[in-house]
């Protein structure tokens, strides 16, 4: 490791781990942010549409997974 590297080396399980878990953070925003474009067209009046509540669920279904990664790279650390 590098002396100007700050972030410690990873085995190879859990780095791809943590880089699964990035990549689903990351589509459980822009899952989000679809959720707030689609919502923020809809006039106050009418009702929600239901692909706003859809991409909201898929949000929050990725960001459970994502917490499943954390977990998974807790055990993969505490195992090493």
């Amino acid at each position: 490791m590098d002396e100007n590297d700050a972030s410690p080396v990873l085995p190879p399980d859990a780095a791809l781990a943590m880089l699964m878990r990035k990549e689903l953070l990351r589509l459980a925003a822009a899952e989000e942010e679809l959720a707030v474009t689609e919502a923020a067209r809809t006039p106050y009046w009418e009702a929600c549409p239901e692909s706003v509540t859809a991409h909201r669920v898929a949000a929050r279904v990725l960001r459970e997974d994502a917490d499943r990664f954390l977990v998974s790279n807790a055990l993969l650390r505490t195992a090493s």
